[in-house]
């Protein structure tokens, strides 16, 4: 049984599945999936959308699905009695999950650790009794899991095995019907409803304000967990058009100069692509303020977070404004040395992630076949 709880994990989890299937085409795959895993062979249980929040007090709202869910899993973990549960990330939701699973002693496997070295450090407790192996992707969680007694292994960033650049920036940006030769700019807006509609207006508003002043196009990503009517109408909204990327992301970044993202997995890879960028983040300021009462850290970017300093820009709460975010894109956009300074310092964070192939060695450690 596997289980993904946003838009990356799907991705993931889609290589994990593809992994395991060559391993033995005839394993019996199931539980929560999005676009990616559905394309496999997977009994899709729960989809990945209904599980998507953000926040702890907008995943409020949500409630109701991820009871619904929970109780079908875990009624599917009682009946079906899988050989392996396996979790990627979300862990308010999957922990739970491990916890019922150690109870019905079915092994729990999880992919992509939470980010507990960042903020709630006591869940490794949890984790200690609850999963039975941890399968790192950042070399420094080992030695975290280590020193509390959890199995674990550093398995390499997935990231190196699904991001996959198929066209040319010239190519890409022509079949857009944009001119390679202008300044391009992505929007990464977010993977839920409720970041989009945080996100996206400021967005739009500093495309708005960047095309008046200069000669420079935009180009917006999809996650396959947002509706494209809601990226095309937030940009609309600022009497921008710009077009809309489906499941291209990756080539739509790399034709970039510029990427304006919210926090989250899109940050790791815009910088595996080697592209300066900007984060951005907003929550409720409720959420904000219990947010700032559980965390310990000095960013929210990952990209910031593995580099122990601030390598790019990142504009949270009432600093996310059009103007500042202007502010900020003029400087690197109009500053070679800033650039080169910044895809310097990419350069030697993607040197850490390891080496491409996590999915397969952890297919081969704990998949059979």
């Amino acid at each position: 049984m596997l289980v993904v709880g946003e838009a990356s994990g799907d991705v993931h989890g889609a290589h994990f599945t593809e992994a395991l299937l060559r391993r033995d085409p005839n394993l019996s795959l199931f539980g929560v999936a999005g676009e990616h895993v559905q394309e496999l062979r997977f009994d899709a249980l729960v989809n990945v959308s209904q599980l998507t929040g953000m926040g702890l007090v907008e995943l409020a709202g949500n409630l109701k699905n991820l009871w619904n869910a929970y109780r079908l899993l875990r009624r599917a973990l009682r009946e079906r009695k899988p050989d392996l549960l396996v979790l990627i990330d979300f862990p308010e939701f999957n922990l739970r999950l491990a916890r019922y699973a150690k109870h019905l002693g079915i092994p729990v496997l999880y992919y992509v650790s939470p980010q507990i070295w960042a903020w709630r450090k006591g869940r490794v407790r949890q984790i200690a009794r609850w999963v039975d192996h941890m399968a790192v992707v950042f070399p420094f969680e080992a030695a975290l899991y280590e020193n509390h007694g959890v199995a674990v292994s550093f398995v390499g960033h997935p990231l190196l095995d699904t991001m996959r650049i198929t066209a040319n920036r010239d190519e890409f940006l022509g079949q857009l019907g944009l001119d390679p030769a202008k300044p391009t700019v992505a929007l990464l807006p977010g993977s839920r409803r409720r970041e989009v509609a945080y996100h996206l207006p400021v967005m739009a508003e500093a495309a708005a304000r960047l095309r008046r002043e200069r000669d420079i196009q935009f180009l917006c990503v999809r996650a396959s967990t947002v509706e494209r009517s809601l990226l095309v109408s937030g940009c609309r909204s600022a009497g921008i058009d710009i077009p809309v990327v489906d499941r291209d992301g990756y080539n739509a970044v790399n034709a970039a100069d510029l990427v304006w993202t919210a926090s989250g997995t899109a940050t790791l890879e815009t910088a595996l692509l080697l592209k300066p960028m900007i984060i951005v983040y907003r929550l409720s300021w409720l959420t904000y303020w219990l947010a700032r009462l559980l965390v310990r850290v000095e960013h929210i970017g990952i990209v910031n977070l593995i580099a122990g300093e601030r390598v790019v820009p990142e504009l949270v709460q009432s600093e996310l404004q059009p103007e500042r975010l202007v502010e900020e894109s003029r400087r690197i956009l109009d500053g070679p040395e800033t650039r080169s300074r910044i895809i310097e310092k990419l350069s030697k964070l993607r040197d850490q992630l390891g080496s491409a192939g996590a999915a397969g060695r952890v297919a081969a450690e704990h998949g059979g076949g």
